[in-house]
């Protein structure tokens, strides 16, 4: 019985993010490294480790480390929500990755004022967090609003 719910509130997650994806024109959806902002945050974090293996940044290991796993934060939450069985925690990983992304971009403007990087740099990260976490905030609207929700009565968060 628990594992048919499962199965439900899996298939309503997996049919909202397609839906979602349809919506905005974004290819279909299986798995989360089809999810354009999974494919964004992982980018961004390549370029994130670039910026920061030489140089000034990378010998100041508070913020160079803690650039690093926010970002990190950011891509692995959009995965390990995608992969849970309602939409409510899927939705809780997206608010973590939300805020990880904030995150970046309070590190960017020190990283900015400490002049580890070039002011082109720091607007082309910056620029790639900030659509991010647009994106986030999309997909987690549309989660919350999303017709056909399951219900309670069928096992489903949310």
């Amino acid at each position: 019985m628990i594992l048919d719910q499962r199965l439900v509130v899996y298939s309503f997650i997996r049919s909202v993010v397609l839906s979602f994806c349809d919506d905005w024109g974004m290819a279909t959806v299986e798995k989360f490294e089809d999810l354009e902002v999974w494919q964004n945050a992982r980018a961004l974090t390549a370029r994130i480790y670039k910026l920061t293996r030489s140089g000034e940044f990378s010998k100041d290991f508070g913020l160079r480390d803690q650039i690093r796993r926010a970002t990190i934060s950011i891509v692995s939450n959009i995965a390990e929500g995608f992969g849970r069985k309602s939409s409510s925690q899927f939705i809780q990983f997206l608010e973590i990755a939300s805020g990880s992304t904030s995150e970046v971009e309070a590190q960017l403007y020190v990283a900015l004022d400490l002049e580890y990087m070039t002011k082109e740099q720091f607007a082309e990260a910056l620029s790639a967090a900030q659509r991010i976490g647009q994106m986030l905030t999309r997909l987690m609207q549309y989660l919350r609003t999303a017709p056909n929700r399951p219900s309670s009565t069928t096992g489903g968060n949310h």
